[in-house]
């Protein structure tokens, strides 16, 4: 044993050890603090600097992976619902390992409970919760677990997740204050990024507007037009497939005169009824009409089938209020992709009045112009008659008063042929001065109306509604003549189905070029029987034959009767 000196000695010399490891310690700890502060502050600039909403999100999860130390973090995104997550973020876990694992998870087990009770939630081992049933195959496994609300303005926006604190640590109540400060900082990131979002979505839709009126009001083709309003819809909102459909005149229908994208050919063309189709009960209703799964929606008749492959649309009555709407845009995404928020509808619907409006502001310069050109026919009508046919009149009176004094034959017959031709010239003149001040207006019987009316009239004969297929100037390019032998031929041809062919489906198509116009008319029935009556195919012929064209009949491999009727828009 040593000496009571010695133990008085070692005495101070282990406390004053302990002091020395404790305020070590101490040291460490505030440095430790520090450095994670100062962490947290880089953090928080980092993730404050980006304006891209979705870069945004990914630094947010980076960030907070590196605060406390988690080998794995996610954000998921709370859908419209409330209840599902409709976007996730990782960081950890390869492309290759996502691919393996499958789908996103949509918010149950323990990602569910943090969506229904938005606390933080800290776990030492997963599988001990009660919400917790498993792992997919291929998932990488994790026992610890860290969660904790992101909120955007008073409202739930998503989730943080962090699993496995490296070194087999547990997250601690320092952890949940780091990521909860962290949380507040997204919150407001994630504001700023949907602040600039939106401006920036703003001003494409308001290019948009621009450039639409500027084309309507510098004369642009109608086409061209319908096609811009298409186009530029579809590349702001991320649309698959883009259309625009217009009413039919004087018919229950419409006519989609535009589609661009996917499947576009499916569409284009295409006459709808007003209450089996998703731009019909737009157009009706005079509001916009949503649907998540367009492929799959009961409000729709989904013959043709045209909706393969998409999923989210929505249709939008272009203009509404006293003058009604004048068509009806409709914008369809790729299956699986998120369906059109309220935002989204409601901006598209400001884009599709504004464009209502030019459309409106065109027509009225349109019928000022038109005005100004009956104006000036009257004048020259006014002219014709009040100055040179009084005085061509004149002039053949004068002639004819003279030739009673001329004594030589020839020369008598020669002035009663001027007087003659003077009065066929006085008649040509007032058959001009007659068109001249016929207003022609837009026709009554206008080839499209009376096509969609023929194809509804024979619906209840066949038993089924016929789908109906038209593009092209149908109105103005083909001749009354013409038109009325195609009315005439499609009724002879849904007749024949009705009586003979025992079809579930017949397709109408009716189109022009501008140099001719073709009518098909296609049914999966029986076909035409070798030995069956031909009057009504032998009819149609002679009326092709009459105008310069042709008849044709064929079996579609399917079965059934496809028949072409096509002849020329002015005879050869």
């Amino acid at each position: 044993m040593g000496s009571p000196e010695e133990a008085r000695v070692r005495l101070p010399q282990l406390r004053l050890d302990e002091l020395l490891g404790e305020l070590q310690a101490r040291l460490d700890a505030a440095r430790g603090t520090r450095d994670r502060v100062h962490s947290l502050l880089e953090a928080v600039l980092a993730v404050g600097r980006e304006l891209d909403l979705e870069q945004a999100l990914h630094s947010i999860v980076e960030a907070a992976a590196a605060l406390v130390d988690a080998e794995y973090a996610a954000l998921g995104v709370i859908g419209p619902d409330g209840r599902r997550l409709s976007a996730f973020h990782t960081v950890g876990v390869s492309a290759e390992q996502i691919a393996q694992i499958g789908p996103y998870p949509e918010g149950h087990g323990i990602l569910g409970e943090l969506i229904r009770h938005p606390e933080p939630l800290r776990l030492a081992k997963i599988s001990d919760h009660p919400s917790s049933y498993g792992f997919p195959a291929h998932h990488p496994p994790m026992n610890t677990f860290l969660g904790v609300p992101i909120r955007v303005r008073d409202q739930i926006f998503g989730n943080l997740y962090l699993t496995e604190k490296r070194g087999g640590a547990q997250f601690d109540e320092d952890d949940v204050s780091v990521t909860l400060t962290l949380a507040v900082a997204a919150g407001v990131a994630i504001d700023n990024a949907r602040l600039y979002e939106e401006s920036r979505l703003r001003e494409r839709w308001l290019r948009a507007n621009a450039e639409i009126t500027h084309r309507l009001m510098s004369d642009g083709p109608h086409t061209e037009v319908l096609g811009l309003i298409a186009e530029r819809a579809g590349e702001i909102t991320g649309s698959a497939l883009a259309a625009v459909a217009l009413p039919v005149q004087d018919a229950e229908a419409l006519a989609v005169e535009i589609a661009v994208g996917m499947d576009a050919e499916a569409h284009r063309g295409l006459v709808l009824p007003l209450d089996r189709s998703l731009m019909g009960l737009a157009f009706s209703g005079a509001a916009p009409v949503n649907s998540t799964d367009v492929g799959r929606d009961e409000r729709i008749a989904l013959e043709p089938p045209r909706f393969g492959g998409l999923g989210p649309a929505v249709a939008v009555p272009i203009g509404t209020g006293e003058t009604g709407a004048r068509g009806v845009v409709l914008l369809a995404r790729k299956a699986g992709e998120p369906a059109f928020t309220a935002t989204e509808i409601e901006t598209l619907q400001a884009f599709a009045a504004q464009a209502a409006i030019a459309m409106e502001l065109a027509e009225r310069r349109q019928d000022v112009e038109q005005v100004a050109v009956l104006k000036d026919r009257d004048r020259i009508a006014r002219d014709l008659h009040d100055l040179a046919i009084q005085r061509l009149f004149a002039t053949g009176m004068t002639l004819q008063s003279a030739g009673r004094f001329i004594g030589h034959t020839e020369a008598s017959e020669r002035v009663t042929r001027a007087v003659d031709d003077l009065d066929e010239t006085i008649k040509i003149i007032r058959s001009t001065i007659f068109g001249l001040r016929t207003r022609g207006g837009p026709g009554e019987d206008r080839l499209r109306a009376r096509a969609v009316q023929v194809a509804g009239e024979a619906a209840p004969v066949l038993g089924f509604a016929p789908s109906v297929r038209m593009e092209g100037l149908l109105d103005t390019d083909v001749p009354k003549e013409i038109a009325d032998h195609v009315v005439a031929v499609l009724s002879e041809a849904l007749t024949n189905i009705a009586r003979h062919a025992h079809a579930g489906r017949a397709e109408v198509a009716l189109s022009t070029n501008g140099r001719e116009v073709r009518l098909s008319v296609t049914d999966n029935g029986v076909g035409v029987p070798a030995d069956g009556r031909r009057s009504g195919l032998r009819n149609m012929a002679e009326r092709a034959e009459q105008l310069g064209g042709r008849l044709e009949l064929r079996e579609p491999d399917g079965g059934g009767t496809a028949l072409l009727w096509r002849v020329p828009l002015s005879k050869p």
